[in-house]
This record gives structure tokens, C-alpha cells and sequence, in this order.
């Protein structure tokens, strides 16, 4: 849910405040629909976010910049030769258009000063970014050739066409009387309609906020209202206008009670009475809230990871299933020797048999019940004596087998689960990466391990109790593996939940004994990072770390330990709020 064009207006007067005469110290492109330009202004660094993510395009200061690739991406290497250390003259909207143009100055070879342009084009699945020098496009971060439109193509050395103008009133320039005047000539459509279709730049979110400001209906028809209704509409639209060039308007976000982003505006909106609506002092604290609820920051892989595990997870379950019917099956081998020893008793007296069945006391029975032995007549009786002990051998070996595979493909399921486990922990790029690297070296993912530029370890998560206590909170396998085997101490306490898949927990107390709401606080951090975060009563294994061991060719995040104790825990929110407030 993006924001219209009426609501980019005073969004590019604050980007424009913000960076205007700033220096562009750093480009990095997290993924391939962001880039963030660190503008470095007079006692301040300030981060500039531009997102074509389809679901929510946006531009907007963060205070924190996303985990960037080991390697940067193309694009990434054409804006910073061309404008890395360039100085922004301003940022402007183009009419009141969903385009935003960040016009620099840069030095030039032979000390000339040139002009370029970065223009973000935030219009849902078409957004762009376009860097543009003397209105010829040096390069895109989405290419649009004439496979993908006939009418406008966006490649590196076509001239920059902007989207064709829209003949409608322009809100803040034209005369009141004049957009009421052409509303009032599209009676045959219903009010949002003519809204959208006389005003330029807005959009649904808008069109239904001037209706209920006027205390019509949005579906009400034109030729239905009179003077006192265009009275009301004309009112509804003075007051937006007042607040698009309010420096002091709040900015508005509404979601429902799933967090699903429904709307954004830089204006109040009253039309929403039973949704959840968020107000902001900026525009760009609105739109870092949204960039959240709808995902923009996600980690590229992550997602492919998580559809990966969960198909091999539930592949393996059915391989499971499929096990214990096999199993189940192969217990019916004693049946095949016992028919095959009665055969072998009675086999001179059935030399002459003609019956595909044959009937005999059972030698096995105390109270000499019969037994009912097919038989192939193809075969003579010791030929079917053969054929039932082979068949009673077959399923005997296959069984031990079927168990094996079974035992081996339970642990898997374990392991996936762990894995899973420690996507949904993952934040940065450094720790996707050790998952991938996991995932091709145990054959899950099909892919070559590739040689990347040296990157900074990823970390686990670290925790400071109320008592001043570390604790230590693994993200993903080969975290878990480092930080019980290589961080801890012998003497530190490690905690994992019982046979849950989730993170190894290690409380810093070198031996000591740590006080009773420490050791709880590290267990809630053991339940709340694992897969039974929203369950009840869950076991809570914690020991020693000198009493956790890894076996030989185990895999990662796999350990065996001893000296346990074991505590029960409830997850509550409220217990771990201070804490997660530290990540």
C-alpha cells in the first residue's frame, strides 16, 4: 500500500530539507530492490532508503541501514563511479506525479561541475530507479526493453521520457471553484470516482478520505448531491491541502488486527473507525513502520530457504509414513516361516497335491488349529517351501533396513526442523549465508559453494540480565556449534529446549552459580528463540558446558550432554520485553 502522489508532495519537501547540500558518502544496495545513499551533512550522517518493492515503494530516512551482500551489485558500481561523492542540489517532485527526482552536482573530469539526476519512479510494480545525465539514461535498476513495452522502454542510452501528463486540476495550484466545477460535470460516476478522475495525484486511500471528511458515501453518485454536499466537498479538500503544506502534519499509517498494512497517507485519515491507525511526526517514521509490516527489508534469500525446508520437511514426513507401513509389513515375516516349516513337516504327504490351497494341522498350534498355505501350482512342493523361507529372509533383512532408514530419516526431520528453527532468528546476510553454506555442504541445496570477498562473521545474539549477566543466543547451527564449543566456558551454563529445535542458550557465569531470575530469564530466551515459542510448560534442558559434547560426524547444532536439570517454562512477552529491546 504505497502512498499516492498527493501524499509524495510533502514527502519530497522533507527528503529535500533533510539532504539538500549533503555529500554522498556511501551507495550500497542491501537487495534488489533497494539502494541506500549515506548523505553525510554538517554533525550529522543520515541514510536515505529508496525501495521499488512492489508491495510498498518508498523513499524515506532510516536510522539503521540493512545488512548489505558480500559483494555489491551492478547497479550498486554504476551509481557509485557516477555519483559517489556528488552533492545533492534538491529533491523535487514532478508534479504531483509518484515521482521523485534527486537532482546532484558532481566534479567532473577537467574540474567541470555536471548535473545528474537519480529519478524514482514509485509506482507499484513498475517502480525504477534511473540514473539520467543531460536526459539520457545512464542506467536503470529494472531495464524495460520493447518485450516489455511498446510504449516505453527505460535502457542505458535512451533518452529519459517521463510518463505522459495526466490531464487533471492540480490540487495545490488550481482554483477551488474550478476542480468543484468539474467534479459537478462527471454525474453519471460515483463521488471517489470524480475525485480521482478531476484531482491529479490522488489516489483511493485520498478520494475516500475527502467523501468521509464531507460525510458523503464514497459510491454516492454526482447527479445525487446539491450545493450543500459540493459545500462539505470543497471543505474536505481545503482541509487536505492545509495539511499537505503544514510542516507540523501528522503522517498516518492503518493496519488491521493481523498488521496487514492497509493504507498510508501524510495526512490524518478518519475513515478508518475500527482499524488499527498509527500517527507520526514524520513521513519517514511512517514509512520505516510500513517498510516493516510489508516485508521491504527481508533478507533475498530467506524466503527461498524457508519454501526449500519446508518441502524437504514435508517430503520427509511422508517418507516416514511410507517407512512404518513397510515395516508394518515386514512383521508379517514370522507368518512366511511358520507356513514354509508346516510345508517342509507335511511335504510327502502333499506330493501328489493338485489344490491351490492346501489345509494342515498347524505344528506351532498347542491346541492343533489348521493353518490355510496357498500354493503356486507352478511349483512343485519344495519349490514353494523355498519361495516362503526366501520371502521370510527378504522382509527379515529388509525390516532392519526399513528401521534403519526410518531412524535416519527421523533425525533428518530433526535437523530440517533446525535449520527452519534458525531462519526464522536469521537478520543479517552474514548469518543467511552460514545457513547456505550448511544447506550445500549437506546436499539440501542444490548449488555450488561459491568463493566471496572475506565478511565479517555473523554473531549470535547477546543479552545483559538485570544483574549484569551475558547471555549468549545462537541464531542458526553453526552459531550454535561456536558459540557452546569455542565462546563458552567450561564452566557456563548452557540451555537448549527438550527435543524442540531451536537455539543453544549460554549463560556467562564461569562456574558460578547464577541467580534464580537470571536462570529463568535464559530459559525464556531459549523457549522464545526455538519452535515452541507459542506453546505452554516447555521442558528446558540446561547443564554445564563441560558436560555437552559433540559426536563425531554429528551434524551441526547436533550435541549429546549430561548432568541436565530441567526447567518448565510459559513463555510470557512481558518477562523478555526489556531484553529483545536490546537487539
Amino acid at each position: 500500500m504505497s502512498l499516492d502522489g498527493l501524499s509524495m508532495h510533502p514527502l519530497a519537501l522533507e527528503i529535500d530539507r533533510a539532504i539538500s547540500g549533503g555529500r554522498i558518502d556511501k551507495i550500497n544496495q542491501p537487495n534488489k530492490q533497494s539502494i541506500i545513499l549515506s548523505v553525510r551533512q554538517p554533525g550529522q550522517n543520515l541514510l536515505l532508503h529508496i525501495s521499488i518493492n512492489p508491495q510498498n515503494p518508498a523513499v524515506h530516512i532510516i536510522e539503521k541501514a540493512p545488512d548489505n551482500p558480500p559483494e555489491p551489485p551492478m547497479f550498486c558500481m554504476v551509481l557509485r563511479k557516477h555519483i559517489e561523492t556528488a552533492r545533492i542540489a534538491s529533491v523535487t517532485q514532478h508534479g504531483l506525479d509518484r515521482i521523485l527526482i534527486i537532482t546532484m552536482d558532481v566534479l567532473s573530469a577537467g574540474g567541470q561541475i555536471a548535473s545528474k539526476s537519480l529519478v524514482i519512479e514509485l509506482m507499484g510494480k513498475y517502480s525504477n530507479i534511473i540514473l539520467v545525465q543531460d536526459d539520457i539514461i545512464i542506467d536503470a535498476l529494472r531495464k524495460v526493453g520493447t518485450n516489455s513495452s511498446r510504449i516505453r522502454t527505460v535502457l542505458p542510452g535512451d533518452k529519459y521520457i517521463l510518463p505522459p501528463a495526466q490531464d487533471k486540476l492540480n490540487l495545490l495550484t488550481s482554483p477551488m471553484e474550478e476542480i468543484i466545477n468539474t467534479i459537478k460535470g462527471k454525474g453519471e460516476l460515483k463521488l471517489s470516482k470524480a475525485i480521482l478522475d478531476t484531482c491529479l495525484g490522488f489516489g483511493p486511500v485520498s478520494a475516500k478520505e475527502v467523501a468521509f471528511c464531507a460525510g458523503l458515501s464514497a459510491n454516492q453518485l454526482i447527479s445525487e448531491l446539491d450545493e450543500m454536499d459540493y459545500t462539505s466537498i470543497k471543505q474536505a479538500l481545503t482541509e487536505i491541502k492545509s495539511n499537505l503544506t503544514s510542516p507540523d502534519s501528522p503522517a498516518c499509517l492503518v493496519m488491521d488486527k493481523n498488521r496487514k498494512l492497509l493504507a498510508t497517507a501524510s495526512f490524518p485519515l478518519h475513515y478508518y473507525t475500527e482499524e488499527a491507525v498509527l500517527t507520526f511526526d514524520t513521513i519517514s517514521a511512517m514509512l520505516a513502520k510500513a517498510s516493516d509490516l510489508s516485508g521491504s527489508y527481508q533478507l533475498p534469500d530467506r524466503d527461498r530457504f524457508k519454501k526449500l525446508i519446508k518441502n524437504e520437511l514435508h517430503r520427509a514426513k511422508n517418507k516416514v509414513d511410507k517407512l512404518k507401513e513397510d515395516i508394518d509389513a515386514a512383521d508379517n515375516a514370522e507368518a512366511y516361516r511358520i507356513k514354509a516349516d508346516n510345508l517342509m513337516t507335511y511335504q510327502y504327504q502333499l506330493k501328489d497335491r493338485e489344490d491351490a490351497t492346501v489345509t494342515v494341522a498347524n505344528i506351532y498350534s498347542e491346541a492343533g488349529d489348521e493353518i490355510s498355505i496357498t500354493m503356486d501350482q507352478r511349483l512343485s512342493v519344495s519349490e514353494n517351501i523355498q519361495a516362503y523361507y526366501k520371502k521370510y529372509d527378504k522382509l527379515k533383512r529388509g525390516k532392519s533396513l526399513l528401521e534403519s532408514q526410518l531412524e535416519k530419516c527421523i533425525a533428518d526431520i530433526k535437523y530440517l526442523s533446525s535449520i527452519e528453527a534458525s531462519l526464522e532468528s536469521s537478520t543479517t546476510n552474514a548469518e543467511i549465508n552460514d545457513i547456505k553454506t550448511e544447506l550445500i555442504t549437506n546436499g539440501i541445496l542444490k548449488e555450488n559453494l561459491k568463493k566471496h570477498a572475506a565478511t565479517k562473521q555473523s554473531q549470535p545474539f547477546k543479552f545483559t540480565a538485570p544483574d549484569g549477566t551475558q547471555i549468549l543466543v545462537g541464531k542458526n547451527n553453526y552459531q550454535n556449534d561456536r558459540l557452546t564449543f569455542k565462546i563458552s566456558n567450561p564452566g557456563d551454563i548452557w540451555l537448549h529446549t527438550q527435543e524442540i529445535p531451536g537455539s543453544h542458550v549460554i549463560l556467562r557465569c564461569d562456574g558460578d552459580e547464577p541467580s534464580e531470575d537470571t536462570l529463568l530469564l535464559a530459559a525464556y530466551l531459549a523457549v522464545h528463540f526455538s519452535q515452541a515459542s507459542e506453546s505452554s510448560k516447555v521442558p528446558v534442558d540446561y547443564t554445564r558446558c563441560r558436560f555437552v559434547k559433540k559426536p563425531s560426524g554429528a551434524k551441526p547444532g547436533f550435541v549429546i550432554f549430561t548432568n541436565q536439570s530441567t526447567l518448565y517454562i510459559t513463555p510470557e512477552e512481558d518477562k523478555l520485553n526489556n531484553l529483545l529491546a536490546q537487539i
